[in-house]
């Protein structure tokens, strides 16, 4: 069960039980040793969920903090951690790569399949609300190439393409890539 159904499950189990007087919900030595154990047996579980629910608060505002910073640093000309992918000076598993784009595996993968699909020359696309009349071509390119992807990856017949543009968005690189997600069921609303 997933938290929010064990937490509501032994609620409204509990619930009927008082409703029903099999137990006093004030006194807790009428409560049978049954309804006790029972009651115990879900405070490990909810500690649990509310441990993974901070931990999720967190996590999304180390997400937040870190597109804030790559922002301030979006227009500084430096090579991004893209750029030194395609110049091959950090590692990755390419799954697709043709002259004009480079699709490889994300290292913090959010499905079963995740590749990141990337033009090779950024040419000022360092994100989709940047781009002007002469990125086209690319852009086109670049969602043409993750149908191939999703092809390659055996998801073609259900994938999802998302662009992440700018802080808000929590985009952490400012090299426009495109996230091909599959190999589970995709739920909606997504963000």
């Amino acid at each position: 069960m997933t938290c929010h159904y064990m937490a509501a499950f032994g609620s409204s189990l509990l619930r009927s039980s008082i409703t029903l007087g099999a137990l006093s919900p004030f006194n807790p030595l009428k409560r049978p040793n049954s309804i006790r154990i029972f009651q115990s047996s879900f405070q490990l579980p909810v500690r649990q969920c509310a441990r993974r629910a901070m931990s999720r608060v967190s996590a999304t505002q180390d997400e937040e903090a870190a597109a804030r910073a790559a922002a301030t640093e979006a227009n500084s000309g430096a090579p991004s951690i893209f750029d030194k992918i395609i110049s091959k000076e950090i590692p990755s598993t390419i799954v697709y790569e043709d002259e004009k784009v480079l699709a490889f595996r994300d290292i913090n993968p959010q499905a079963p399949v995740h590749v990141l699909v990337i033009p090779k020359l950024r040419d000022g696309l360092t994100e989709l609300g940047k781009a002007e009349p002469r990125h086209e071509d690319i852009l086109g390119h670049l969602l043409h190439a993750s149908k191939i992807v999703a092809e390659k990856e055996g998801i073609v017949d259900g994938f999802r393409v998302v662009i992440n543009s700018g802080a808000s968005a929590c985009q952490s690189v400012y090299h426009l890539h495109l996230h091909v997600l599959g190999g589970r069921q995709m739920k909606w609303p997504p963000g």
